[in-house]
C-alpha cells in the first residue's frame, strides 16, 4: 500500500459483517491510523478483525485541533482510513471537512467502496433506479417537515430517506399527508441484520402498518419512495395537492375535495383522504 499522505475513505459493513470488503479490511490492517465517529464502537469492529491499527477519533463537529491532527499526520506521509459507524463515509455521516482540508494541503483521497444503507435499500424497492435523489433525514418537527416535502413533491426522481425509530410514524404520516397517500414506498428496516424488514406498500398502508407494530419502529430505516408522476387527466399530483390545499382554505373537506377532483381529474375519495391527513 502506498503510505505517502493517503486518506482512505472507507466503508464499512451495515449491519451483517460478513459484507466487509476485502479490500476494505487490508486497507484498515495497514493504515498507519484509523478515524472513527466513535471509536468504542469502531474499536469492536476493529477487534472481530483482528485489526490492531490505533484509532482516532474524528467528526464533523471535532474541534480545529482534531482535525488538524489528523491533517499533521497526512502532512507528515501517514496514512489515515475515515471510516463512519457503519457503511460508507460521508452519505449522511461525517467526513466531509477532513476529505475537503486534505485534499487542499495535497493529500491523496482514495475511497474504498463497500456497504451503503441508501444503495442497499434503493436496490430492493423496485422502483426507477436511472435517477434518484438521496434526502438523507428529514427535518425532526412536522411544519418543517412538511414543508421539505412539499418542495419535493413534484420530484420524479425516486427519493431516498434516512429515518429516526421514533420519528418514523410521523414521517410517514406527513408523507401520506403530503405526497399522497397512495405513493408508494418501501420502508427498509435494519437491513443486513437479524431483523430485517422490506415492506412495499402505499404510503397510507405503511402508516397503519407502523402505527400497529412497534416492532417496524425500532433500529435504522430507509425510505425509498416512488416519484411524482403524471396523472391520467394530465394534472401531477403537485398540482392536485395546490389545488386541493387551496379550496380547503376557503370550503368543508368535502366540498375542497369534490371540487378539487372536478378541476383535476382526481380522484374524489383519494383527494378526500388526502385532506384529512393534511389537517391532521
Amino acid at each position: 500500500m502506498d503510505k505517502s499522505g493517503n486518506l482512505y475513505v472507507v466503508a464499512t459493513p451495515i449491519g451483517n459483517l460478513g459484507d466487509m470488503v476485502p479490500r476494505a479490511l487490508q486497507v484498515l490492517q495497514q493504515a498507519d491510523w484509523v478515524a472513527a465517529e466513535d471509536t468504542r464502537h469502531s474499536g469492536r469492529l476493529l477487534a472481530h478483525f483482528a485489526v490492531t491499527t490505533p484509532l482516532i477519533a474524528y467528526h464533523d463537529h471535532s474541534d480545529e485541533r482534531q482535525l488538524n491532527r489528523i491533517l499533521d499526520l497526512l502532512g507528515a506521509g501517514q496514512s489515515v482510513a475515515l471510516i463512519s459507524d457503519a457503511g460508507t463515509p460521508l452519505i449522511s455521516d461525517p467526513g466531509y471537512r477532513l476529505v475537503r482540508e486534505a485534499r487542499a494541503r495535497g493529500a491523496t483521497i482514495v475511497p474504498v467502496p463497500g456497504p451503503c444503507a441508501a444503495i442497499t435499500a434503493l436496490c430492493a424497492a423496485g422502483l426507477p433506479s436511472d435517477r434518484f435523489t438521496f434526502e438523507g433525514f428529514l427535518p425532526a418537527k412536522s411544519p418543517q417537515r412538511r414543508a421539505t416535502l412539499d418542495a419535493l413533491a413534484a420530484e420524479t426522481r425516486t427519493l431516498i430517506f434516512y429515518e429516526a425509530p421514533h420519528r418514523i410514524l410521523a414521517t410517514l404520516e406527513d408523507m401520506a399527508a403530503v405526497l399522497g397517500p397512495a405513493r408508494e414506498a418501501l420502508l427498509a428496516r435494519e437491513l443486513t441484520k437479524t431483523h430485517e424488514t422490506l415492506i412495499f406498500a402505499p404510503l397510507a398502508t405503511l402508516v397503519e402498518r407502523v402505527r400497529g407494530d412497534g416492532n417496524q419502529q425500532r433500529g435504522e430505516i430507509v425510505l425509498v419512495v416512488r416519484g411524482a408522476e403524471e396523472s391520467a387527466s394530465g394534472a401531477d399530483e403537485a398540482e392536485q395537492l395546490r389545488v386541493l390545499k387551496l379550496l380547503m382554505d376557503e370550503l368543508p373537506l368535502k366540498q375542497a375535495a369534490a371540487l378539487a377532483a372536478k378541476i383535476t381529474g382526481a380522484s374524489k375519495n383519494a383527494l378526500y383522504q388526502q385532506a384529512l391527513l393534511l389537517r391532521g
